[in-house]
């Protein structure tokens, strides 16, 4: 089993700046992508970010140019750094991981992120 743990949620002025982390934890894994997803009140989740295990990096065109997922290997986290915050980038931002040995995927709980005027 693999426990994902999220940090970094919180309040912030649109044009501002927030990093999200997310910690994978348990035994017997081996992380394959890892990503960020959102979801806003009454919409759809979507995808934001993901990073492969090689480093490759993909965006939602949203996000593109102010967001940047990275990702310590070392340490089986993934970071979500958030750029130039706009008030829609508000929701409840959640992170997945996907371990290589069992071929499964795993879920954070989520962390808020609202931006205001």
């Amino acid at each position: 089993q693999v426990q994902v743990a999220e940090s970094g949620g919180g309040l912030v002025q649109a044009g501002g700046s927030l990093r999200l982390s997310c910690a994978a934890s348990g035994s017997g894994f081996i992380l394959d992508a890892m990503g960020w997803y959102r979801q806003a009140t009454g919409k759809a989740r979507e995808l934001v970010a993901t990073v492969t295990s090689g480093g490759n990096t993909d965006y939602a065109d949203s996000v593109k140019g102010r967001f940047t997922i990275s990702r310590d290997n070392a340490k089986n986290t993934v970071y979500l750094q958030m750029n130039s915050l706009k008030i829609e980038d508000t929701a409840v931002y959640v992170c997945a991981v996907s371990d290589y040995v069992r071929r499964q995927h795993y879920w954070g709980q989520g962390t808020q992120v609202t931006v205001s005027s």
